[in-house]
């Protein structure tokens, strides 16, 4: 065979190509360490005043400070908490509600242009009337996470359902299976992989609206403290609650993608 029939070994920036276990893991903690070493040197030799850009072991200092003294572990469990179940009240509807408008182009035409009108007000906007409605209390602070999350979800579910091809519809049909067994046997099943990661994208979602949720008269939580440490130019908290919230929120990632792997092994084949 001559060298010009010969396929080629894809190579390191191949499209799709394969990545090692071990290259991946180089890369993945590179991506990590050179922005907190870029941190560092700017902190350190930038001439930056304290107050504008603390350095990385200021901010250590004050999760150290903030575990001891200020109640970390109740902040961390208290946001985890709102985003988990304002995210969960949000998937409780947004499935079955999703399922209805992917498969039948009647619930389609009468919910979808509603829900996209509703996705695209800020969350922010509606904080004086979940207060008017809800109060102050814990449901207001879920009620933002799930207005949120909620319609931006029923819009990604409709569509994970539409994707399911229509072949296998046919085929289910031509069996003689009714709308009832190709919506459990056909759609839902086709359909799970693409739901399972719509549910990890819209927990991320969920977690940024939690400093918007906890404006809404709170006196706990991660959010809470960042805004509290705004008023006081604690420059060093704000990092830190900052921080925190993204490592929670890459635990959490990191939990959903196990689940996937585990639940839909065959897609993960190398």
């Amino acid at each position: 065979m001559s060298a010009s029939l010969r396929t080629a070994r894809p190579g390191f920036w191949s499209i799709r190509g394969p990545l090692s276990r071990q290259h991946y893991w180089l890369l993945a903690v590179a991506g990590l360490v050179l922005p907190l070493a870029a941190w560092w040197g700017i902190a350190t030799f930038g001439g930056i005043e304290k107050v504008f850009m603390p350095s990385p072991s200021a901010v250590w200092d004050r999760v150290a400070t903030w575990v001891v003294e200020d109640h970390l572990s109740a902040d961390m469990a208290i946001s985890i908490y709102r985003v988990t179940a304002g995210w969960a009240l949000s998937a409780v509807i947004a499935l079955p509600l999703g399922l209805l408008i992917g498969t039948f182009r009647p619930v389609q035409a009468v919910l979808e242009p509603l829900t996209d009108f509703i996705r695209y007000m800020p969350a922010v906007a509606f904080i004086p009337l979940v207060m008017l409605w809800i109060g102050i209390d814990e449901g207001s602070k879920i009620g933002i996470i799930f207005i949120g999350t909620f319609f931006q979800m029923v819009l990604m579910v409709a569509e994970d359902v539409r994707r399911v091809p229509l072949t296998q519809i046919e085929a289910a049909q031509t069996m003689g299976a009714n709308r009832s067994e190709i919506i459990r046997l056909v759609l839902l099943p086709s359909a799970k992989p693409a739901l399972l990661d719509t549910m990890r994208v819209t927990m991320g979602w969920a977690w940024t609206y939690l400093v918007v949720a906890e404006l809404v008269a709170a006196n706990s939580g991660l959010g809470y403290a960042i805004l509290k440490a705004q008023r006081f130019l604690q420059t060093d908290k704000i990092f830190a609650g900052i921080i925190i919230i993204g490592l929670v929120g890459l635990i959490t990632d990191q939990l959903f993608r196990l689940w996937h792997r585990k639940a839909f092994p065959w897609m993960h084949l190398k």
